[in-house]
């Protein structure tokens, strides 16, 4: 009898599961069904901020797989096809035909994935759905607002975070020659930084013209009908109609023709919610290994809508990545296609860039660290990305925390130019593998003056912090 998997969601995750499962399992063996609400599938939502830009084409060069070679392997495809409702005692999905009417009906499956993603930040305020506000998030996203900078009547831009969105957005609208103003509720951008390593990166987005105010709480979004409607009875400052002028802050106010929301995302989990799946603190699913939801032995959830374990400090967090994303898609499906495969869990790596300045963290914050009750010493050192007297050499800051007792590494983050980003791969390996500093300044890496100092900025950081260990005893 042949076995019935449904796929809700149609990107890395969902996408990645269904293909892996139907290599391992023929047709007659396993139907297959995906839905995707969206109009793309099996895309590089990382890649919209360059197409914004210019750097890259888009949406097609985005496109990992279209739906049509999907559908060429066996896998039933249906885009534009939101499921609105799981029953899992009967083993149906309830969905919706967003281009047919709202035409709904009910699939039925023997085994469950979802994939459903992530949903930007978008708070309450008002003004917020204002035309000219957009969020970055999918293909559609991101068309919708290169649409809206073609019909835009000024070139001022207001991004809201300073995330890695709503960095990398402020780099895409200053190569499209806006003035960029960047809204940041924290002390300094990238708060997935330490507040030091972020003042970095606020100094570099100042140095390119990239006005950036820090502390900023913004309390609403003003339109072009503001200033006759908020006279109205009943009606108050942000309703009003009308396309977006300006950005409000508790005090100031940051005219804008465009404004990006850049405040991070959350997991999409409304429909698993609605049917009782257990959910973390970030609202993310919970699964086991194998990425099977816990206590439901038939449905399986991976991508932007789980939470993951954290190597390092051993709790579930939610890390919204494309890495993590196929990753979980090929345990899933080969778990689904009767093999046996595990995600182990994450270090939290993640690298960006703001033009020319690389912003690389993996492991723990501080912050993290004393969350998870951890004892810690941290080292920053300045070293540059190449040996000092080989040309092209540019400054790197490096900034290593390790565990004081036993030197167990916890977190590296760095900022720097060309050749900064990717060092931090180095700490990831080592974090994974559970190296101490100590361990970490014997580490053989490769060493040609055009590529290194003698001591990569990397061991020089562990040299220090094996140091700081010593000198801090128990």
């Amino acid at each position: 009898m042949t076995e019935r998997l449904v796929v809700v969601g149609g990107d890395a995750a969902g996408m990645s599961a269904a293909s892996q499962a139907r290599r391992l399992r023929k047709p007659d063996e396993l139907a297959i069904t995906a839905f995707e609400r969206s109009h793309f599938t099996s895309y590089s939502a990382c890649g919209i901020p360059y197409w914004v830009g210019g750097v890259v084409d888009g949406p097609d060069a985005l496109i990992a797989r279209t739906a049509q070679e999907h559908r060429a392997r066996d896998i039933d495809l249906r885009m534009r096809t939101e499921v609105t409702e799981l029953d899992l005692d009967r083993g149906r999905v309830r969905t919706r035909e967003l281009d047919n009417g709202g035409r709904e009906s009910w699939t039925g499956f023997d085994k469950l994935v979802l994939a459903t993603g992530a949903r930007p930040r978008r708070p309450a305020l008002p003004g917020i759905d204002a035309p000219g506000v957009y969020g970055v998030q999918t293909l559609d996203d991101g068309r919708a607002l290169l649409d809206g900078l073609d019909a835009s009547p000024g070139r001022r831009a207001v991004v809201v975070g300073a995330g890695y969105i709503g960095v990398e957005m402020a780099e895409a609208l200053i190569h499209g020659g806006y003035h960029v103003t960047v809204l940041e509720q924290s002390t300094q951008p990238m708060s997935t930084l330490d507040p030091d390593m972020g003042a970095l990166v606020h100094e570099a987005m100042c140095g390119l013209g990239i006005e950036t105010v820090r502390g900023a709480t913004v309390t609403g979004v003003l339109t072009e009908e503001d200033t006759a409607g908020a006279s109205l009875p009943g009606r108050s400052r942000g309703e009003g109609g009308g396309r977006v002028r300006a950005v409000t802050t508790e005090d100031a106010e940051y005219p804008a023709d465009v404004v990006v929301l850049g405040m991070g995302v959350r997991p999409e989990t409304a429909l698993a919610a609605a049917a009782g799946l257990p959910l973390g603190e970030s609202g993310g699913l919970l699964t086991d290994l194998a990425m099977r939801v816990r206590g439901h032995d038939a449905v399986w959830a991976g991508g932007d809508c789980v939470e993951v374990l954290d190597l390092v400090s051993g709790h579930t967090r939610h890390i919204a990545l494309g890495t993590h994303a196929n990753k979980h898609g090929q345990v899933i499906g080969t778990n689904v296609g009767g093999g046996y495969a595990t995600f182990p869990g994450v270090v939290g790596t993640a690298v960006s860039k703001v033009c020319d300045l690389e912003i690389a963290r993996t492991g723990l914050l501080e912050r993290h660290a004393r969350a998870a009750g951890l004892r810690f010493v941290t080292v920053t050192v300045e070293s540059t990305s190449r040996a000092g007297y080989y040309p092209g050499a540019r400054p790197m800051h490096v900034k290593m925390l390790a565990e004081r007792r036993t030197g167990r590494l916890l977190g590296v983050q760095i900022v720097g130019r060309e050749g900064a980003g990717k060092r931090v791969d180095i700490a990831a390996v080592a974090l994974t593998a559970g190296m101490t500093v100590e361990q970490m300044t014997a580490l053989d890496l490769g060493y040609a003056p055009p590529f290194s100092p003698v001591w990569d900025p990397v061991l020089v950081a562990a040299r220090k912090a094996a140091g700081a260990v010593r000198a801090a005893g128990d």
